[in-house]
């Protein structure tokens, strides 16, 4: 088949933008807290609401593809992020925020289940590996730039500055509520990607085994399988883990440090994500030459070790402290998910999305934090995360994959 260049750099594009729109949630929560005078009990049901959506969607989205067709999944996705930010936008509250936040997760979890198959076809079977990769980078670097934009908003609207933008932002956004500018430029971009989409002609995917979802007899035997849910278990224990501290360091490092939100708490939160896509590659490096289960222990070790070094340390070591826990959990989703898949035989595009329905673990984890820390402060709260980090470690310990990762005896096979 043909491949299509112009496709890749589209799929390359809907994965920056998926991380632009889902990775905003922690630099802005402080300023959500303020502005609606929320507990942080409360605070914890914004990462809920988006995150439920991935539990609610993960499934229904792969059915969804196979009946629809990628195109019109692409469409109706961003279609939902469009109203959702621009619900948000126009009437800025709290019960409007848990509802946009829904619908911009619905969104993001359609996307995530039509592009990896799409990028195969597109790309060619030969390179996928390259270009998810690539992927990945687009991913994480979106992660950075998001809060530098937030940033940048808040410092420059209603700031007595003049610019084409800025004075379109002055006159759409409330003084006392400079952050909402993000949703504004989230929904425009929603809309120039449904656009986009909307003029573009998509190659016809088959799905593989591995990426069909069946809901009849694969997941049947599956959901009968013990080691199913505990893999389950650490996908929903990572991404409960990663929500949880990139969701509440901006809140952590202003109420215990004096830091401001906008500026210095939006840049460690973009160093966290920036040092996650940093370690992702080196993570590619030592699961050549070392097992993933021992890469995964070593890994976790780290972040442990980080994340205490940042709740109880100086405000130096917070600051480089919580970006390092992101560095260290940068290889934790992968191996997981490498794990599971390598320890069943068969039905692995059923088994991948009961693992994706485990990403509901990033709207879990930040609520029980934000609870916790209404009663025992947040620094005592963010002590939940070891809970889900040790059960992490715990499977580079018990998980007996049947086939174990490819690893080189010299430097000369790397190549």
């Amino acid at each position: 088949m043909q491949r299509n260049s112009f496709i890749v750099v589209l799929i390359l594009l809907i994965f920056f933008v998926i991380s632009f729109l889902t990775n905003i949630l922690g630099p802005i929560i402080p300023d959500i807290v303020r502005s609606f005078s929320l507990s942080l009990g409360l605070a914890g049901f914004l990462p809920f609401a988006f995150f439920v959506a991935y539990g609610v969607m993960s499934i229904p989205a792969g059915l969804m593809v196979e009946k629809y067709g990628e195109k019109r999944i692409l469409i109706a996705a961003f279609l939902l992020a469009f109203i959702g930010a621009l619900l948000f936008a126009v009437l800025p509250g709290f019960a409007i925020a848990l509802f946009s936040l829904f619908l911009i997760g619905i969104g993001m979890a359609m996307l995530q289940v039509v592009i990896n198959p799409l990028l195969r076809v597109a790309g060619g079977e030969e390179r996928f590996a390259f270009f998810s990769v690539l992927a990945q980078l687009f991913f994480g670097a979106a992660s950075f730039l998001s809060p530098l934009l937030y940033t940048y908003l808040v410092l420059h609207v209603h700031s007595g500055e003049s610019g084409f933008v800025i004075d379109i932002l002055n006159d759409l956004v409330p003084e006392n509520l400079r952050w909402v500018s993000l949703y504004w430029v989230f929904s425009v971009i929603a809309l120039i990607m449904v656009l986009l989409i909307s003029f573009v002609k998509f190659p016809k995917v088959e799905l593989l085994e591995e990426e069909r979802i069946d809901v009849g007899n694969s997941f049947r035997e599956l959901a009968a399988s013990r080691k199913v849910w505990l893999f389950f278990l650490g996908i929903f224990a990572y991404v409960g883990t990663e929500q949880g501290i990139a969701n509440w360091i901006s809140q952590f490092l202003q109420t215990y440090h004096g830091v401001d939100p906008a500026t210095t708490g939006a840049s460690v939160i973009s160093y966290f994500w920036g040092l996650l896509t940093v370690g992702c590659f080196l993570g590619l490096l030592l699961l050549k030459l070392i097992d993933s289960r021992k890469v995964l222990i070593f890994f976790t070790t780290g972040a442990v070790i980080a994340l205490l070094a940042a709740l109880f340390g100086s405000k130096e070591m917070a600051l480089y402290g919580f970006p390092l826990t992101g560095f260290f959990a940068s290889v934790m989703y992968s191996v997981i998910f490498s794990l599971a898949l390598n320890s069943v035989p068969r039905h692995h595009g059923t088994f991948s999305g009961i693992l994706c329905a485990g990403i509901a673990g990033g709207a879990v984890v930040p609520l029980i934090v934000g609870g916790l820390g209404q009663f025992f402060g947040l620094q005592s709260a963010m002590l939940f995360l070891l809970i889900p980090l040790a059960y992490i470690l715990s499977i580079g310990i018990w998980a007996r994959p049947l086939v174990n990762n490819a690893t080189v005896s010299s430097v000369k096979d790397l190549f």
